[in-house]
């Protein structure tokens, strides 16, 4: 089975993550004579808007062009040259972003340097604002929240995998709180699979049956059962967008609709006709999930699950 487009911030909780720019936003302005050869002691990341400019890192080549994001890991060499004769302007942020408040969330990822950002033609405008307003020695709460929108296109575009944890703790929260995350994440990002739920119980650096129940206890499922919500979060989107039940039940991963239908209703507590219905419903101006309030029908509590 194909694997579904992910989003490697996606089971991450809210608050789990801190970031920090560490000084003011450099506006990239360079002639076509610039060149650099520095060393940062945080991360540094760069868009280009404008020009192109050629990178040396650690034996890899890397052309900047308008619309590539590039990550510069802390502690990283980086020899830097324009090579356009048109200015080469853009954005380069120092920051740190901490998982847990305590880990390094870059360290634990492996990540292409440089990408295109998608969605260019909508984030363009935002990084150009965000070079504009950039004050010249502090930063602002609009430039934290727009580079973390900048930060999340990247690392999704970028992302290869999560690195290989070391063996687990069990006095170490953080740790173990991680391994339960990118577990997460990786169900998350291949609901499909059949054998994802076990793979993810497998690799963990803890003890299988300690594993499975630190999951549920933190995540309100079973790796396996998260997995089957996963699939019915793909199907609500299918059905939301006009599929026929049959049709949502095989492309999220289902052979037998009467099962499928049976499987959506437990989790989310409508049947699929209904659920299709109910959506309907919505876009015209009706209030299907409950009353007026917002007082919510479904998904069902994950205190169900098990």
């Amino acid at each position: 089975m194909d694997k579904i487009e992910g989003n490697v911030f996606a089971e991450i909780p809210v608050n789990a993550l801190a970031l920090t720019l560490t000084r003011s936003t450099i506006k990239m302005l360079h002639s076509p004579t610039w060149s650099i050869d520095k060393t940062n002691t945080v991360h540094d990341f760069l868009i280009c808007l404008t020009g192109t400019a050629a990178y040396e890192i650690e034996g890899q080549t890397i052309l900047m062009t308008p619309g590539t994001a590039m990550l510069i890991p802390a502690n990283t060499r980086f020899i830097g040259r324009s090579t356009s004769p048109e200015l080469y302007t853009g954005i380069a942020q120092h920051f740190t972003l901490d998982l847990f408040g305590r880990l390094d969330f870059i360290s634990q990822i492996c990540f292409r340097r440089c990408v295109p950002l998608p969605h260019w033609d909508i984030l363009e405008p935002m990084v150009q604002r965000y070079h504009d307003i950039a004050p010249p020695s502090s930063t602002t709460l609009m430039q934290h929240h727009l580079l973390m929108v900048f930060l999340m296109e990247f690392a999704n575009e970028a992302f290869v995998e999560w690195r290989e944890q070391s063996v687990g703790n069990v006095n170490n929260p953080d740790a173990l709180s991680l391994a339960i995350m990118v577990a997460a994440n990786q169900i998350a990002m291949d609901p499909l699979s059949p054998t994802v739920a076990e793979q993810v119980v497998a690799t963990a650096p803890y003890n299988p049956d300690y594993f499975k129940r630190e999951f549920k206890r933190q995540i309100g499922w079973t790796p396996v059962k998260f997995q089957e919500y996963k699939r019915m979060e793909r199907a609500m989107g299918l059905l939301a967008s006009g599929c026929h039940v049959k049709q949502a039940s095989e492309q999220s991963g289902y052979s037998d609709a009467y099962y499928f239908s049976r499987m959506f209703k437990r989790y989310i507590g409508i049947s699929p006709a209904g659920y299709k219905e109910a959506e309907r419903r919505h876009r015209e101006g009706a209030f299907p999930r409950g009353e007026e309030d917002g007082k919510i029908v479904y998904p069902l509590s994950r205190s169900h699950s098990v």
